[in-house]
């Protein structure tokens, strides 16, 4: 409670209940019980009351458990903070954490940095070059509007930005900004041109960019979706589905999957597009039957073909197969 008291400022009895899942009268017994142990905490009336805390009281950074102070360190992203020109700033509070840390605990960095290393790029992966990662980060940390100028696959914009957030996701760096009101998600890479316009803007404090970021991937994706296809898997097949195809796909053709005598599944699964069906599919061989549309069963009929010819004719030609 002090804690949560001494970073918000002032907090209503109802907040720290539900913060702290307790009853009211909890509350206020635990108030009465920091006031007589001699923390200054006071209680204000009114619309705009609540407890707070003497100005400039701080208590010590105490009671954190072991388990705790490792997550804390396990927590650091050294990469990434780098990348943000944070490296400094991150370095300079593990050091002031690990010096508030009671002697016990003092190991936890040493422990934590021995046993567990984040690679965020993914396999095969380089990281991106991303140049202008700092400057769009410093608008987004100061609220400042930033003009870019934005490469898209058929030409080259020039945009006003409300930076609101950057998120990581596989070594690549997006942006999510406001243009007129309407958030979008931007590429840090394609920036070709960044400059603060010297202005600010009003951070909408509804603002969730976790939430956001899941909703307009979810968004994205079904989008790309635009296309389905008929197939039929065996119980293997459909057991490694998941492996083929994008995890939404995925989900969404076996939630909706009907089951045949044989022990198959008939599907209707979201594509992007026959070229990429044909290629995601081949992945589970002869564990799937495409059964529409007409010009991707021909696809896998052309490329059964194809591997009949190479595989059957000429092993039998040679001898290595009966």
């Amino acid at each position: 409670m002090l804690l949560l008291v001494q970073s918000r400022g002032r907090m209503t009895a109802p907040r720290l209940a539900a913060e702290l899942g307790v009853s009211e009268r909890t509350v206020y017994r635990d108030v009465r019980a920091l006031s007589e142990s001699g923390v200054p905490i006071y209680a204000e009336q009114g619309g705009r009351g609540g407890y707070s805390l003497v100005d400039g009281y701080r208590t010590r950074l105490t009671g954190l458990t072991r388990e705790e102070a490792e997550a804390l360190f396990l927590s650091g992203a050294p990469a990434p903070a780098q990348a943000l020109g944070l490296s400094d700033a991150l370095s300079a509070a593990r050091l002031k954490v690990l010096a508030a840390l009671p002697a016990e605990l003092s190991d936890v960095s040493s422990r934590v940095g021995a046993r567990f290393f984040v690679d965020a790029p993914g396999w095969f992966q380089p990281v991106r070059a991303t140049p202008e990662l700092s400057a769009v980060a410093d608008a987004v940390w100061a609220d400042r509007l930033l003009a870019v100028r934005y490469r898209r696959r058929d030409k080259t914009v020039r945009r006003v930005l409300e930076p609101y957030g950057l998120v990581l996701k596989q070594s690549v760096w997006y942006l999510a900004a406001r243009v007129d009101g309407a958030l979008r998600i931007y590429r840090v890479d394609r920036f070709e041109e960044v400059a603060e316009t010297g202005a600010g803007f009003v951070r909408d404090p509804e603002f969730d960019l976790a939430a956001s970021w899941a909703q307009r991937s979810a968004e994205f994706e079904r989008q790309m979706l635009a296309e389905t296809a008929v197939i039929r898997l065996t119980p293997a097949g459909a057991r490694g589905l998941r492996h083929a195809v994008g995890a939404l796909a995925a989900a969404e053709a076996l939630a909706t999957a009907e089951s045949d005598p044989d022990g198959t599944l008939t599907a209707r699964l979201p594509i992007e597009s026959v070229d990429i069906a044909h290629r995601d599919l081949l992945r589970l061989g002869a564990e799937v039957e495409v059964l529409a549309p007409a010009a991707l069963r021909d696809r896998f009929a052309e490329t059964a073909r194809m591997l009949a010819k190479r595989y059957g004719v000429d092993a039998v030609a040679s001898g290595s197969c009966a």
